[in-house]
């Protein structure tokens, strides 16, 4: 379904262990998934990349949640170290800890959970589908590292999308060895021509086609089974 989508948005605060982190949730009205984001190293929800993407799922009525994997404080000592942009466990932690805040908030219990991971984020989004395959029905990878989720993919349950670059051949390598040993319903798709960030002109578009048809396709396939 497409057209113009009236929408619901705000920033809202997730609670975490160590304190907080902030996040903007958009629900189209009429929305029945959400589809959560997690960035990339030393990014943030601003990502315009994600802000792209998320914005190509919404007028596909498909509710998306950019949040921040770090608190504030985390932020500013990973800015001088770089130390938690790669502590894949952690980030699949925060995620995990977004799940449960959407499965329990008012606006999103009920809804079908995808999540969308680029670069690090991808790795953290697998594992967190892996921990909690009860939550999350479907996964998507941008530019990702799948292979750093480590023992954990051949544990991921749900539909996963690959995406990546053509022109990203070092990223595109260990995008294959993952996908070889991901043993869910998978895709690989190669965007012709792209680098990792997607920055060539209509490869952010084909991201963002190519995500909000596996989404649509997956999420509503696990309604279609539930109703059957």
């Amino acid at each position: 379904m497409t057209g113009t989508a009236q929408l619901e948005r705000g920033e809202v605060i997730i609670p975490l262990p160590p304190g907080q982190v902030c996040g903007e949730l958009t629900i189209p009205h009429g929305a029945d998934s959400v589809v959560i984001f997690a960035h990339g190293s030393g990014s943030s929800r601003h990502s315009p990349r994600n802000q792209f993407v998320a914005q190509g799922l919404q007028k596909t009525f498909i509710g998306t949640l950019l949040m921040d994997l770090l608190t504030e404080a985390e932020e500013e000592w990973d800015s001088k170290t770089a130390r938690l942009r790669f502590n894949i466990d952690l980030l699949a932690e925060r995620l995990e800890s977004a799940l449960h805040w959407l499965r329990s908030s008012r606006l999103t219990r009920g809804l079908r959970v995808g999540c969308f991971g680029a670069s690090t984020g991808a790795a953290a989004a697998l594992v967190a589908a892996a921990r909690l395959p009860q939550l999350v029905k479907a996964v998507v990878s941008r530019g990702g590292r799948p292979d750093l989720a480590g023992e954990y993919l051949s544990r991921v349950q749900c539909p996963t999308l690959l995406i990546v670059g053509g022109a990203d051949s070092a990223v595109l390598e260990l995008n294959r060895m993952a996908f070889s040993t991901l043993v869910c319903a998978r895709r690989l798709e190669v965007v012709s021509g792209a680098g990792h960030l997607f920055e060539e002109s209509g490869a952010l578009a084909e991201v963002t086609r190519l995500a909000s048809d596996w989404f649509s396709t997956t999420l509503a396939q696990i309604q279609e089974a539930g109703q059957s």
